[in-house]
């Protein structure tokens, strides 16, 4: 694995463009996920690597795609017992969008290695680390990208860093098409008749932003002409700021996928009646893609959808209301998922003096006198903004 990983780095820019390319390839096959992450693993570099989600206010989450890096016990053990005791499922929650955020970035990391979650879960394998980008939030939970880091790693570095920002914006642009359409591996293969069903607007563009192919559902949303619309044939958006944008990824999607960069991930489009709309633009310059485009000699195809307008997650709204600090959010979300004072010190490796002070405070803030307010006050939060 290392000699793999070792000729990755070697080959560079050529590697990389070998694995966004293979990233964009999952929007018509699902099923290569597990290899393309095994080549990000290599990439990186990490023991594995997934694309996931987590619920920090009801403490669930599952995996939607990963490279099997962590055995399937392990992979069960976390979400029904430790994915409310890792120490940064809450503070993940602030993470900005788009930057790699390792563990030492959430938790002083020496803290980290007292908590039980470090001593039961992530020391038996190996695990000293963790790297995450967030690809998408909602009132319910945050969709990420992360690499483990094994001892033979140590822990996250600038490189690691720098690789997640390269990989980071291809990954989440096809992570958003894939929940927008579902392609079946014959249906890839009549890429333009299969647009023709979906219930989103797909758009096939040329370099010049010409319009050669247009479902049902973009037709319609062109006919209308308030959100996007057609001049001489070219594809433009209702404000001049969007179809500037629009003509940019035109252009860099026929230089390569990699040229594409972030442009394009999700591109917010207004109507005229205030409804708000995103587009994402996927290159079809490359491997399965570029057989899928050859006919109509189109190079993106742009995907557009009603935008659903998010509250923010009950962690967020529930800081933002009382004014509270991100460790005393822990301490917080830790009392509701294991109890008492000693637990808690057990769970985030901390003494049971600065519980006490942590719930002192929480209290002062909150207007609650007990424990059991404070679980109260989380599920309201909760049940209020679930979408």
């Amino acid at each position: 694995m290392a000699g793999i990983s070792q000729d990755l780095a070697a080959r560079g820019t050529h590697g990389l463009m070998e694995i966004v390319g293979a990233i964009y390839d999952t929007v018509l096959d699902r099923g290569i996920w597990p290899d393309v992450l095994k080549k990000v693993s290599l990439f990186i570099p990490g023991a594995a690597s997934a694309v996931f989600w987590e619920d920090a206010a009801s403490n669930q989450g599952d995996v939607y795609f990963y490279d099997d890096g962590i055995s399937p016990r392990y992979r069960q053990l976390y979400f029904s017992k430790y994915v409310g005791l890792n120490p940064i499922t809450i503070p993940r929650f602030f993470a900005q969008v788009d930057e790699p955020i390792a563990t030492a970035d959430l938790v002083p990391y020496e803290e980290f290695l007292q908590t039980s979650f470090y001593r039961e879960w992530a020391e038996p394998q190996g695990l000293v680390d963790f790297v995450s980008i967030t690809l998408e939030k909602t009132a319910r939970k945050a969709a990420m990208f992360g690499v483990f880091r094994h001892a033979r790693h140590g822990i996250v570095d600038e490189t690691a860093r720098r690789r997640m920002r390269l990989l980071a914006p291809h990954i989440q642009r096809a992570v958003l098409i894939s929940k927008v359409v579902d392609f079946k591996r014959d249906e890839a293969e009549m890429f333009a008749q299969t647009l023709d069903g979906l219930r989103a607007a797909v758009i096939l563009v040329d370099a010049g932003g010409r319009i050669v192919h247009a479902n049902a559902a973009a037709q319609a949303l062109l006919s209308r002409g308030d959100v996007i619309h057609s001049v001489s044939g070219a594809l433009g958006a209702s404000s001049r700021q969007a179809g500037e944008r629009l003509r940019g990824i035109f252009l860099g999607a026929a230089k390569g996928d990699n040229a594409i960069g972030k442009d394009g991930i999700a591109l917010p489009l207004m109507a005229k009646t205030g409804e708000r709309y995103v587009a994402h633009a996927l290159p079809l310059t490359s491997r399965a893609r570029q057989q899928a485009g050859r006919k109509h000699g189109a190079v993106a195809a742009i995907f557009i959808h009603k935008a659903r307008l998010e509250a923010p997650s009950p962690p967020e709204a529930i800081a933002e209301a009382f004014g509270l600090t991100m460790a005393e959010l822990r301490v917080l979300f830790a009392i509701v998922e294991v109890g008492g004072v000693p637990q808690v010190a057990e769970v985030l490796g901390i003494a049971a003096s600065t519980v006490k002070t942590h719930l002192g405070r929480l209290y002062e803030k909150t207007g609650a006198a007990r424990q059991v307010d404070l679980v109260k006050l989380v599920a309201g939060f909760s049940s209020s903004l679930v979408t």
